[in-house]
């Protein structure tokens, strides 16, 4: 920003203001570290179709860059499956990993904006959090986030989120996701 002050995202600052005093009180954590936090968060796209036209690796890792803000890495296959026709080395899906600023931006964006496109939407089931504080998700089409040209897109692929928290257990992940406003349904 030209006045020298850093950019603050608008989830960072409910965090900040609302959230983690919420937290401290509904749990009775004694020390502010207990709190649960993001961590990160990481998006996947697997392009398994890319064993027989490379060229959809390179779609894919366009698209994922346009919806995370950040360049992602690409993915290649640890050993050769002859069933599958792949070959070690080959590339078979990107990913990128999402921290601080970023991270709380493409959440609101994901909250806010993109579930609410998904076509049939009625909530997020509960259940997908994995015992340790983290919850992963996937969504059938990654065009529903704005920043995809619907037009420019050659194919319609899927995505894994898995969003990683501090916290030890699944109703802690869950409070403070909800407390984001994700829409559980349970």
């Amino acid at each position: 920003m030209a006045d020298g002050s850093t950019y603050v995202p608008r989830l960072r600052t409910l965090y900040d203001t609302e959230i983690r005093p919420a937290l401290k009180q509904e749990f009775g954590y004694t020390n502010d570290m207990q709190i649960p936090r993001l961590d990160k968060i990481v998006l996947n796209m697997g392009v398994g179709e890319a064993v027989a036209d490379t060229k959809k690796i390179k779609s894919a890792h366009d698209d994922l860059m346009m919806i995370a803000g950040q360049k992602p890495v690409i993915n290649k296959a640890r050993k050769s499956i002859a069933t599958f026709k792949l070959r070690d080395g080959m590339a078979i899906g990107v990913k990128v990993t999402l921290r601080g600023a970023r991270m709380y931006d493409f959440l609101d964006r994901l909250i806010m904006i993109a579930l609410p496109r998904v076509r049939d939407f009625r909530g997020i089931r509960g259940k997908n959090l994995d015992g340790n504080g983290n919850f992963a998700m996937g969504l059938k089409e990654h065009i529903v986030f704005p920043e995809v040209d619907y037009d420019q897109v050659d194919e319609i692929r899927g995505m894994d989120i898995v969003i990683c928290t501090t916290a030890s257990t699944d109703a802690e992940a869950k409070a403070l996701l909800k407390k984001f406003n994700m829409p559980f349904t349970n």
